[in-house]
């Protein structure tokens, strides 16, 4: 009997929801900081799970979801008032709808610094960062969600084979309510469209962003050309800029950054683009059945996309910070992944085929001549299902991505 009342229909459907709900592996590091911090915030796309994460690992708490108008309002005009109704906590979905609120949360925490009171989620990255960043530096944890990952479909036993999982993405609700990915995604991108960028900012041609974000995914893996992308959509490259932060903000796409370091070499300046998921990209590309995607020209740019999400879901799950880049010079020598720690770095070459050539690791090797004092070690994911520990390198399988 959720806080005490007796069950409403709400309830009893959140519970069917939640009984075939997939382990999230973030979960511990969510438990770990709500005990070290009055706040917890969590943010990452819509649909991602953070809604029923925090309901199911919070269970105790009110819940609040401030998509709601009437609830919104309230906490809006009386956010005083609003906050006296839930005196020893609660998570607090969407956040980012009620602006002022974390200034007020600020004055709660203070006077009451009880570990894991507010648990507070948001889709919209870069406004819920600046809000909480002003008024909870230093009384709040952030944490990232991301869709399902390889991993957690793997533990649930509801791994599909690799092109069936490159088709259908990563969102919750495509396994968990067995959905067809084509529809799901094509009503998730309307949605998108329809609620968050008029939340965001005034798009006034819908039809050109669609196919800005189209041509976006008709560049996924490649360096991001602001001009080229701009004259293929007819806008100017202020225009492509904006719309570009605007994809960034609500978890759309991910911009990988080059690497630099002191060298004589000339290194590409320019980030590459992905999308945090890769059946969204898919299905952009007009993808819309699994045994498309093998013979799809970008299949390779498509599992490299889904490789380098899942390394971003690996160290995001286990609380860590992320810092990861690729390496390209003016030669053409590129590595796909590289991965500091301390002072040194993993390099990490993604390969799409299902059988280890030589070429494979032509990329590691010429990242080691040149940067012998700082290469740690070099690993090669690929679409094959068999490990290997060469003398010299390491290769990996995708569903090992999250090593």
């Amino acid at each position: 009997m959720p806080n005490g009342r007796f069950l409403q229909f709400d309830d009893l459907i959140f519970i069917l929801y939640i009984r075939d709900m997939i382990r999230r592996d973030i979960e511990p590091a969510l438990v770990q900081l709500s005990r070290q911090y009055p706040v917890v915030t969590i943010t990452g796309p819509r649909q991602s799970g953070k809604t029923t994460l925090c309901r199911t690992t919070f269970e105790d708490k009110p819940y609040v979801n401030f998509e709601a108008l009437d609830t919104r309002t309230f906490a809006q005009e009386d956010p005083r008032g609003f906050l006296a109704t839930v005196p020893e906590g609660a998570v607090l979905d969407e956040i980012q709808r009620v602006p002022n609120l974390p200034s007020y949360l600020q004055e709660i925490v203070d006077d009451d610094p009880q570990p894991g009171k507010f648990i507070l989620t948001g889709s919209q990255q870069f406004e819920l960062m600046n809000q909480v960043s002003q008024s909870l530096a230093g009384r709040t944890a952030l944490l990232r969600l991301l869709p399902l990952s390889i991993n957690e479909l793997k533990n649930a036993d509801r791994l599909p084979p690799l092109h069936s999982v490159m088709h259908s993405g990563f969102y919750p609700r495509i396994y968990q309510q067995n959905l067809d990915p084509t529809q799901m995604l094509g009503g998730y991108f309307s949605t998108y469209i329809e609620r968050d960028l008029r939340q965001l900012s005034a798009i006034h041609d819908l039809q050109k962003f669609e196919r800005f974000v189209r041509l976006c995914a008709g560049r996924t893996g490649q360096l991001l050309n602001m001009n080229n992308l701009a004259n293929d959509t007819g806008i100017s490259h202020t225009t492509a800029r904006q719309w570009i932060d605007l994809l960034q903000a609500s978890y759309i796409v991910f911009l990988l950054p080059p690497w630099f370091t002191n060298t004589r070499k000339r290194l590409v300046k320019s980030s590459k683009l992905y999308f945090y998921d890769v059946g969204l990209a898919a299905w952009l590309l007009g993808i819309h059945k699994p045994e498309h995607i093998r013979r799809d020209p970008l299949y390779g740019a498509l599992f490299e996309n889904m490789i380098i999400i899942e390394r971003l879901k690996s160290r995001y799950n286990a609380g860590q910070p992320v810092e990861c880049y690729f390496y390209r010079d003016n030669s053409g020598n590129e590595v796909d992944l590289i991965e500091p720690e301390g002072h040194q770095v993993h390099a990490i070459e993604i390969k799409g085929g299902a059988t280890i050539n030589n070429d494979y690791f032509r990329g590691l090797k010429n990242f080691r001549e040149a940067f012998p004092e700082i290469f740690l070690d070099g690993t090669v994911i690929y679409a094959g299902d068999k490990s290997q520990l060469r003398s010299e390198w390491t290769v990996r399988p995708w569903l090992d991505a999250s090593f």
